[in-house]
């Protein structure tokens, strides 16, 4: 933070979900957003002018990356860009980013971590963000949309699932992660929700099989799995039911949040 910087604002202490205290202006001018979820986030609450970088990843709204810097990958910064942005707040996440990039990032500059499990976490998440951009009008209705919807969810007889995230190796949501509990809250029972698997699990061919889940769902991201892909696991699950899903409603835990429920209200374990 530049001297300049502490004549214009005041500072306040904030903690992140790391439980990490740091300090931030009390009114942050320069926001560089390293996840991008919450660069969607960041614009739904009306902070798309205060947001000067942006990943290559940060697809939401469309069209804003090409209207702002690009500060590299989630997972591979260019940390000469972001010095040129001289930000006073950096926002990223604990799973998307890489440890070596936001330590060396904290060396100069205030970065606020998120650490996201479940759709409690998010939430939190978003009031959080309101409180320290000042943004706390636009966090709490956004956040009474979120329950809302959340409050129609129906409970169903769950069907087991088994949902990938990548190819060669397959690769498959396991336990203790976002995913897994947008999975929960979409009536599905994750195969892979157990002590016996790690966060994401890669899997061979004889134990999806083992498996066998009444449903699968290849997900567009991070692999972009497509219709092409469907039969060489239908192979291995003949007897389940194979759909292609966006992504986005399963791992985005920004403002998306309101149209992942939506479809889940629609549609239910059915999707």
């Amino acid at each position: 933070m530049g001297i300049d910087s502490l004549f214009l604002y005041s500072i306040m202490k904030v903690t992140d979900q790391l439980n990490r205290t740091m300090e931030i202006p009390d009114n942050c001018q320069r926001i560089v957003s390293l996840v991008p979820s919450q660069t969607e986030l960041l614009v739904e609450l009306g902070l798309e002018d205060k947001l000067v970088g942006v990943t290559k990843f940060c697809i939401h709204p469309k069209g804003l990356k090409y209207a702002k810097t690009i500060i590299g990958g989630t997972k591979n910064f260019n940390f000469d860009v972001i010095h040129q942005l001289k930000p006073d707040l950096l926002i990223g996440n604990k799973e998307e980013n890489y440890k070596e990039g936001i330590e060396e990032l904290e060396k100069q500059y205030a970065v606020w971590m998120s650490d996201i499990y479940t759709l409690q976490d998010a939430k939190s998440m978003i009031a959080q963000i309101g409180v320290i951009t000042k943004t706390e009008k636009k966090s709490t209705g956004l956040l009474e949309a979120i329950q809302y919807e959340e409050s129609k969810l129906t409970v169903q007889p769950a069907k087991s699932v088994l949902y990938f995230i990548w190819k060669n190796p397959y690769m498959v949501a396991g336990s203790n992660n976002y995913i897994n509990d947008m999975l929960r809250l979409n009536g599905f029972h994750n195969v892979c929700n157990s002590e016996d698997f790690s966060r994401y699990p890669s899997l061979s061919g004889p134990e999806i099989t083992e498996l066998n889940p009444e449903v699968v769902l290849l997900s567009s991201e991070p692999y972009p799995f497509r219709e092409k892909h469907k039969s060489e696991i239908q192979e291995l699950v003949p007897n389940a039911e194979i759909k292609i899903v966006d992504g986005e409603l399963y791992s985005w835990y920004g403002s998306r949040i309101i149209k992942a429920l939506q479809t889940f209200n629609t549609f239910g374990n059915k999707q």
